[in-house]
């Protein structure tokens, strides 16, 4: 398990110890590491409203990831490899793990299936981009035979762990009870290995976006509108009626655009908003909209959770009313961070320049609707009207439908 971080021991590398493996991180973190090899265990503590519950993760090890020779022998050896390391330091960890496949070709060593637990678009072709830069043409051949770049959509919440949280433990990671992991099920080499919780699925590409367009889009809105309304925590956000409509709104518009291009069941993913919309009430979780509405120019991506699902739902016919209102609020907290001064030409830069906003008449459209959100954020207009102009919006674009 290369990260021995939140996602990596609070998810995926429990799954792993709770389906029977032995399971070594590596990390960089001194002291994650030395209190591994010494425990050779690891609290969880899954918290609710309803109260909490405390899993000890057993049969670990660790070893530190600048120690090249000890990381690429884990690699070479092992069974099943996972990454979450955050998409920035994923360059750092190539050349390990480029040793660790090269003992392992030499030692004879079979298929090798890498889950990649990276919240990055395309995870799987940017990890091969990277590895193969480092390998001759005849590796090459052999990676593409023997390893499998498998993609992970990571739906469980892991806020970030304070000092309370830990409650003494310091290797302590509170996690909410949702723990399914979908998988990318035709990219794994060999026979697909038995993983609690694992669901292998295809094509993939529906669970990618599933989880950035409604599950990510869904809390930055209620993050960026929760920072409006001056919320700390994202339950207090989402306890808010205007801000739960608009979101419920906004994922629901991403649901049905997500159902006309896949040919998914409604149905199905409104069972989902509805069972995301409860977890965002986790008041246990203490997860805070400054963290979720962190990094607004990523989120304000073209591809990413606010452009990206309103670009798909204006292609799929429909008119993003309420996801344009969540990007609006991110795109001032964009300029607020940034120390720019707050104004439309400001705001139509970062358009143009982060959200890559041209002149495609879906894009033109886009950018206006975003603007106009946006006019009214800076006037001051409260919540309440805020949604009631999406909600006029919206009944606008179904005028000779219903």
């Amino acid at each position: 398990m290369y990260g021995g971080g939140n996602i990596g021991r609070g998810f995926i590398g429990a799954l792993m110890s709770r389906s029977g493996y032995e399971v070594t991180f590596i990390d960089v973190a001194d002291a994650v590491v030395s209190k591994l090899r010494t425990d050779r265990c690891y609290p969880v503590r899954i918290v609710s409203n309803e109260g909490n519950e405390d899993i000890l993760i057993k049969n670990v090890w660790a070893v530190n990831g600048n120690d090249a020779g000890e990381a690429s022998d884990a690699i070479a050896g092992c069974d099943l490899m996972a990454t979450a390391v955050g998409a920035r330091i994923l360059k750092f960890i190539i050349p390990n793990i480029v040793a660790g496949l090269r003992k392992r070709w030499e030692a004879g060593g079979g298929p090798l299936n890498i889950i990649i637990c990276e919240n990055l678009n395309d995870a799987n072709k940017v990890v091969e981009g990277m590895i193969k830069e480092q390998l001759t043409e005849e590796e090459k051949d052999v990676f593409d035979r023997t390893v499998g770049l498998v993609e992970a959509s990571i739906g469980r919440m892991v806020p970030v762990q304070t000092d309370e949280m830990k409650d003494g433990e310091p290797l302590r990671v509170c996690v909410e009870r949702y723990g399914f992991l979908p998988v990318d099920k035709a990219a794994f080499k060999g026979q697909i290995p038995e993983i609690k919780d694992m669901v292998p699925f295809e094509p993939f590409d529906f669970f990618v976006k599933r989880k950035l367009f409604i599950h990510n889009m869904g809390h930055a809105t209620t993050a960026y509108l929760g920072g409006l309304a001056g919320c700390t925590y994202i339950y207090e956000a989402i306890d808010d009626a205007q801000i739960r409509i608009v979101t419920q709104n906004a994922m629901l518009e991403s649901a049905l655009a997500l159902s006309r291009h896949y040919g998914v069941a409604l149905g199905d993913l409104q069972m989902h908003i509805s069972d995301l919309l409860g977890r965002f009430t986790n008041a246990a979780l203490k997860d805070t909209c400054q963290r979720v509405g962190g990094d607004p120019a990523r989120k304000l991506g073209p591809t990413d959770r606010l452009i990206g699902s309103s670009l798909m739902a204006l292609k799929e016919g429909i008119t993003p009313a309420y996801i344009t209102l969540g990007a609006a609020a991110a795109l001032k907290r964009y300029l607020d961070e940034a120390g720019a001064e707050q104004g439309e030409e400001a705001a139509g830069k970062v358009l143009e320049e982060i959200s890559r906003l041209g002149n495609t008449p879906e894009e033109k459209a886009l950018r206006g609707m975003i603007l106009d959100y946006y006019r009214m954020i800076l006037s001051g207009v409260s919540l309440k009207d805020l949604r009631n102009a999406a909600d006029r919006a919206k009944a606008a674009s179904l005028k000779g439908i219903i």
